[in-house]
């Protein structure tokens, strides 16, 4: 029961802030005299707008299209990411080697490719797709490389003298150590991956939550700009609970092989 009350007060605590702003975001816009509902509507003006582009299929259409390219560009830029950071990390010469390369593009926005990408690969699908890789890319290999490299070598030494394989090492020791600095790296990736694709599909793409956005903005409808906002942050919400999860699973089970 005690437990119980604890996990109660947590959860509490937890949703009270987000109510608390949606309450002050309602009172403010209804009874602010230097705004207009047009201008800055009430949340609960925003709730209406979203259900009635639910129900249209207009938000599921362009939201299927966002999360298709987000998906797809953070599969391939994290898993890119992980073999590349594994391989630095735990083989000193490859690590010199591509070091001074990561180094140059990490701190380029990934936004600063979407020029060359128009001109390399055209305004297609791929366009978005592309620059979602490129931005997942560099955190989760930075990360991984980071965390492997900070595996205590005794414990990797020891492992050899005990006789096991480099796979069995890398797998049961490498990894599970380096574990929270690539999860670290997954979570950085997942946001940037929303925030890049919001803006590639703003500035060239016809569809998704971007450009839904644009057409909103066109027609002065900030209730559509601020649904669209709001649905983009309960799925980055959701993406960061997902990989909270899978992070508490993975150094769980590893914890208690220990």
């Amino acid at each position: 029961m005690h437990l119980f009350t604890i996990g109660l007060r947590k959860t509490i605590w937890k949703i009270l802030p987000v109510l608390v702003f949606f309450a002050l975001w309602e009172f403010t816009a209804r009874f602010n005299r230097f705004s207009t509902s047009m201008i800055f509507p009430p949340f609960s003006t925003v709730m209406l707008e979203m259900m009635e582009l639910v129900k249209c299929g207009l938000m599921i259409k362009n939201l299927a299209d966002t999360l298709f390219r987000v998906f797809t560009g953070l599969c391939v830029g994290t898993i890119t990411g992980m073999i590349i950071g594994i391989a630095m990390g735990w083989r000193k010469v490859i690590g010199h080697s591509l070091s001074p390369v990561i180094g140059i593009l990490y701190p380029i926005p990934a936004l600063g490719w979407l020029p060359l990408m128009m001109l390399w690969i055209g305004i297609n699908e791929m366009l978005p797709i592309m620059v979602i890789t490129i931005s997942a890319f560099f955190p989760v290999c930075y990360n991984t490389a980071s965390g492997v490299r900070n595996v205590d070598r005794m414990t990797v030494k020891a492992a050899h003298m005990l006789g096991a394989s480099e796979k069995r090492i890398l797998f049961e020791v490498i990894l599970p150590n380096a574990a929270p600095q690539v999860f670290a790296g997954l979570r950085l990736s997942s946001g940037m991956a929303w925030r890049t694709v919001l803006a590639a599909e703003m500035v060239a793409i016809p569809t998704g939550i971007g450009a839904l956005i644009m057409k909103g903005e066109s027609l002065v409808r900030v209730d559509i700009i601020l649904s669209c906002l709001f649905v983009l942050s309960i799925l980055c919400l959701i993406f960061e609970k997902i990989l909270e999860a899978l992070e508490e699973k993975w150094v769980g089970k590893w914890k208690n092989c220990a």
